[in-house]
């Protein structure tokens, strides 16, 4: 690249480092800034309207619309060694829980067949979304119940119990990955660069930029509100990228400087060669991420906004900060050298390419054998996915089938069906208490009764003043099996609107399992639109960045293999639970609902770091002059130990959110780690160099048509003569 041309990942770190002061002291206070103003004004999350989508989410919108926010149930079912034993315990408890003065509508029990059990049903008092943090004294009352009635036993499942819990175990485990991924990435960065401080500045940069970005969140969620799981999934995505970019950036500086550069010069090499390919890459990311926009589902929008802030400030942190900080430590980017690992790295760099050169000779000399058993392998991965199951999973299967709740849950099932999960009828009507609505109502029982598909309790809530009335309808079955959804489809396609229909303007049927299936309907929609722009995006910019048609179309098939390869490790181990207990984890016979989309997308903007940054290596050896077999092999070679210990990195993190209590942070952190593991070995370091291989000076055909494509350099500036390539420190 010219003098006078210069691009913007140059220009950026020229700033940068003329300026470093401004560059690191603005960097800091911006984020401290947006820090505690985010933290000041809180964030707001979803609403039940807002988290659905479809009918569920319209009787969710009615009830909102009406004020009539739906009630934190809870039930406690009281089981005796023998036929009704729990009267007196029935009757303490009760009354205990009057004296909470956190209940309200305490019905009388409900006896079970069998006359052992009884199911007692109230509601918390005041807002629905704080239950969980008032629930406490409900709990104690259960317990000392309980302990106080021999043969007695209780058991509690409902929407408080489950928040405070949930609430718990999210705060917990989101300590738990901070506190764990960080030293891991500073541990894996240490091999890397041999020393401390080389090693703290990528995990520095990346843990400042996602703390500033938990200030935007917070500020963007009073326009959009956010999921319970979106700043873990930020967090998750702005620590590997964080470091990545980071890392990247370092070690060109630092192999140009082994390489005999003076400080200057590596750090301009550094920017237009390492910084150049973290902005296509952070570009590529954030473009790849805004496909979530395309869904139908607010979830998304909130992931899209999250992934795409904390990836703009990684790669803006990565380009400006990184290079100031470079020029001020100079030397002292050195210091704090581990002995053994610093003589390792040194050792590297007279070496012969390490196990990446080795692998590199049979690699090239049978590309075809090597392509076809990569490519063999990588289909048998993605396999398990041709049956995939997706379903919105509910927190008994969440928490896992040894945790208290999900026992309670089950044992109340068992005993009476559709109690813990009913569906929610809503009507909207202006005739809501008349004598019309009310006999509709009652041959809507009667209805209920004849079908031998629905539980004994239909509660009925009817609001006049509003015009709205909620009928609650327990449904045969566990809840999500195919007894249920059968019970589902009857109340859905039938009874509503046959009976209940003529009485009302609207009409909708929410609760858990009719939710869950709108909202897995809705992906079912939603996942070919986006994948389709993603496509299209990575597609357009590998074009516009390498000039060539084959390896912008390898790009996407590369993509998704790496892809597949997650959707298939998470149907093996989380639905069929091949491997499960070996991982010390629990299938939950389905795929969270947002798992597929979410991967997707997150796997087609993260795999482009490797890609951009491997690729750029090679078209840039092949710019000076070598042969595309021995640019590959250069390229190959040259950025292989970045990319293990990127990949490495990625992989840890996400195996940490893989080791945490919730079913879909587990799925999400096995189905990325193995991905990327993947993605930087079998796929980068075999498949694409045998693909390259093969397609030889093809690799670079433009159609004439495309030729008005603007030409993008790959190489360093010609600063000083050309040398001999040299392999990089630490291979």
């Amino acid at each position: 690249m010219s003098a006078t041309r210069k691009g913007l990942a140059v220009r950026l770190g020229g700033w940068s480092i003329r300026h470093r002061k401004t560059a690191i002291i603005g960097w800091l206070l911006f984020v401290v800034v947006v820090a505690v103003v985010g933290g000041m004004s809180g964030s707001r999350q979803m609403t039940n309207s807002e988290n659905g989508t479809g009918d569920s989410a319209r009787a969710e919108k009615i009830l909102e619309d009406a004020g009539l926010q739906t009630p934190a149930g809870e039930m406690v079912m009281l089981r005796s060694d023998r036929p009704d034993g729990w009267r007196d315990a029935a009757r303490d408890l009760s009354a205990r829980l009057e004296r909470t003065g956190e209940t309200v509508r305490v019905q009388p029990p409900v006896r079970s067949e069998n006359g052992r059990e009884a199911l007692i049903s109230f509601e918390m008092r005041g807002d629905p979304d704080t239950a969980g943090e008032r629930v406490e004294p409900v709990v104690e009352a259960v317990e000392k119940t309980e302990s106080d009635h021999r043969g007695v036993v209780a058991y509690e499942f409902g929407d408080a119990t489950a928040q405070h819990r949930l609430d718990d175990m999210l705060t917990d485990d989101f300590k738990k990955a901070e506190l764990t991924a960080v030293p891991l990435a500073l541990g894996i960065l240490l091999v890397v660069f041999g020393a401390l401080v080389a090693a703290l500045l990528p995990v520095l940069l990346a843990v400042t930029a996602c703390v500033g970005t938990f200030g935007l969140l917070a500020l963007v969620s009073h326009r959009l509100p956010l999921f319970d799981s979106t700043n873990s999934v930020m967090f998750l995505v702005g620590l590997a990228v964080g470091v990545d970019y980071s890392l990247f950036y370092l070690r060109r500086e630092r192999d140009e400087r082994a390489a005999g550069r003076d400080a200057g010069t590596a750090l301009r090499i550094a920017a237009a060669t390492s910084g150049r390919a973290v902005l296509i890459s952070g570009v590529t990311v954030m473009l790849a991420m805004a496909g979530m926009f395309l869904s139908g589902l607010m979830l998304f929008h909130g992931f899209a906004v999250a992934t795409i802030l904390v990836v703009l400030m990684a790669m803006l942190g990565s380009v400006t900060v990184l290079p100031a900080m470079l020029s001020w430590l100079g030397d002292r980017i050195d210091a704090g050298r581990v002995p053994l690992l610093n003589r390792r790295r040194k050792k590297g760099v007279h070496a012969s390419g390490g196990l990446s050169g080795r692998l590199m000779r049979p690699v090239l000399a049978k590309p075809k054998l090597f392509a076809a058993v990569s490519g063999a392998l990588l289909l048998v991965l993605c396999a398990p996915a041709l049956g995939m199951k997706t379903e919105q999973l509910g927190l008994e299967k969440q928490f896992g089938s040894d945790a208290p709740i999900t026992v309670a849950y089950q044992e109340i099932t068992g005993a009476f069906p559709g109690g813990p999960a009913p569906a929610e009828v809503v009507l909207r009507s202006d005739g809501v208490g008349s004598a019309r609505f009310d006999a509709a109502v009652a041959d809507f029982r009667k209805e209920l009764t004849a079908s031998g598909r629905f539980g004994k309790t239909v509660d009925v809530e009817a609001h006049r003043a509003e015009g709205v009335a909620r009928i609650e309808v327990p449904l045969a079955g566990d809840g999500q099996d195919a007894t249920s959804r059968r019970a589902l489809d009857t109340l859905k396609e039938d009874l509503v609107p046959r009976i209940l229909g003529p009485v009302s303007d609207q009409a909708y049927v929410s609760g858990e399992l009719a939710s869950s299936r709108d909202f897995t309907d809705q992906l079912k929609t939603d996942i070919a639109p986006v994948l389709l722009f993603i496509a299209a995006v990575t597609f357009v910019l590998m074009l516009l960045c390498f000039r060539s048609l084959p390896i912008a179309i390898v790009s996407i098939l590369l993509n998704l293999l790496s892809v597949g390869a997650a959707y298939g490790t998470m149907t093996a181990v989380f639905q069929h639970g091949w491997g499960a207990e070996w991982l010390g984890m629990e299938p939950a016979g389905a795929i969270e609902g947002w798992m597929p989309l979410f991967v997707l997308v997150i796997l087609f903007g993260l795999s482009m770091d490797y890609h951009v940054f491997v690729v750029s290596r090679i078209r840039e050896a092949h710019g000076r002059g070598l042969a595309t077999r021995d640019a590959i092999r250069e390229g190959i070679r040259t950025t292989a130990g970045s990319v293990t210990g990127a990949a490495a990195i990625m992989v840890a993190v996400f195996a940490v959110f893989a080791l945490l209590r919730m079913q879909d942070m587990q799925q999400m952190g096995v189905g990325l780690a193995v991905a990327v593991l993947v993605d930087a070995t079998l796929v980068r370091m075999v498949l694409l160099p045998s693909v390259m291989a093969l397609l030889g000076e093809r690799n670079w055909y433009l159609p004439r048509a495309l030729r008005w494509l603007p030409s993008v350099s790959h190489g360093e500036e010609p600063v000083e003569p050309q040398r001999p390539p040299l392999v990089a420190a630490g291979r």
